[in-house]
């Protein structure tokens, strides 16, 4: 005979049920909810700004009004991201042309270096201007149809990529707008739907995660600090023209894995291509960017922001191999912050643990 339940053993199960079958939508419409999702990260970290506006006083009874402190922290925010982008922008006009017209004595070079040793291993390939053009231009004729079928399926997806992408970049701000004018209220709602019995206890691991959040956030942003100038002092010191636009990229796109390692690293590896005639600067970029990668990866990272949050060294690097396997490009940008998350809710469990008669007894 199974036991009856209680009524609210009923209602538990209930709403343990609503909340799994809320949790289900939420990631079956994943792909939906990603400008959702990155304007709360950008509210989140916004709202504190908003919140130091709202309390200046325009007189002795008026204060500054949330819709038009939002609207100033949102334009600066923007405007921060656009100056970025008109820094990258510059570097890019400037060098590919100038690689364009680098490319044959480039392809000259490693012809002269590769070449010989091909022909020892038994391949004939010459890899200078015309050799490229006469291999490009068989294996076209060799794979013509397949080559266009692929084309097109890679330009059908692109192109549907692209739509999204645009997409996704006219709702953040819209989202984000609205989501820092309702900040304080929507908190306020989320806080009223917990069970009371349970209200002290949520709100207390809540001040925790926001605790351990701007720790982070503060942490993160040191790191981009130190290696922006790491980078562009490395780069000056190498001998680099654009140093200092090279170097302020790589380390202020750090807080994206890989992308800000990997877009400054091809930008130095164009410069030094175009600006030295050796393979010194290529060298150079390899040695830089290296010790670079280490410092960030062994030492910053995990001082500045691991301990920050209170994870060990190990713990961020598992954190972070571990959200990237489970969630791909979005866990390794969120690994960190969802650790100092769980860890919080770990310390509770820990904490009553610890309390148990199971552990007690």
């Amino acid at each position: 005979m199974p036991f009856p339940l209680s009524a609210e053993q009923k209602q538990t199960a209930f709403w343990l049920a609503v909340w799994a079958a809320f949790i289900f939508l939420l990631i079956t419409l994943g792909p939906v909810l990603t400008p959702f999702l990155a304007a709360a990260i950008f509210a989140y970290a916004l709202n504190p700004a908003v919140d130091r506006l709202d309390r200046v006083r325009l007189g002795r009874r008026h204060t500054v009004p949330r819709a038009l402190s939002v609207t100033i922290v949102i334009t600066l925010f923007f405007a921060a991201l656009t100056a970025m982008v008109l820094i990258v922008v510059p570097v890019l006009q400037k060098e590919i042309p100038l690689l364009q017209a680098q490319i044959p004595a480039f392809l000259a070079k490693a012809n002269d270096l590769l070449a010989p040793r091909l022909r020892e291993l038994g391949l004939n390939v010459r890899l200078d201007s015309a050799g490229i053009k006469q291999l490009a231009t068989e294996q076209l004729a060799a794979s013509g149809d397949a080559i266009w079928s692929a084309v097109l399926n890679s330009a059908r997806v692109g192109g549907t990529a692209v739509l999204g992408w645009l997409a996704t970049l006219t709702l953040v701000p819209v989202v984000l707008f609205y989501l820092l004018l309702d900040w304080p209220a929507m908190l306020r709602r989320v806080a009223s739907c917990v069970p009371r019995r349970y209200i002290e206890a949520t709100m207390g691991m809540a001040r925790e995660v926001d605790t351990l959040l701007a720790q982070y956030l503060r942490g993160q942003l040191l790191v981009m600090l130190v290696l922006a100038i790491y980078y562009s002092v490395a780069l000056a010191i190498a001998g680099f023209d654009v140093a200092l636009p090279v170097g302020i990229i790589t380390g202020l796109l750090v807080f994206i894995p890989y992308l800000g390692f990997g877009l400054g690293l091809v930008l130095a590896l164009i410069s030094a291509v175009l600006q030295f005639s050796d393979w010194s600067g290529v060298i150079a970029v390899a040695i830089i960017y290296g010790i670079g990668q280490v410092i960030e990866g062994f030492v910053l990272t995990p001082r500045l922001v691991g301990e920050r949050i209170g994870l060990h060294p190990l713990a961020v690097i598992f954190a972070l191999l571990a959200f990237g396997q489970l969630f791909g490009f979005v866990g390794v940008l969120l690994a960190l912050p969802a650790s100092a998350v769980l860890m919080v809710a770990f310390r509770h469990l820990q904490r009553h643990y610890l309390g148990s008669s199971f552990y007690n007894a």
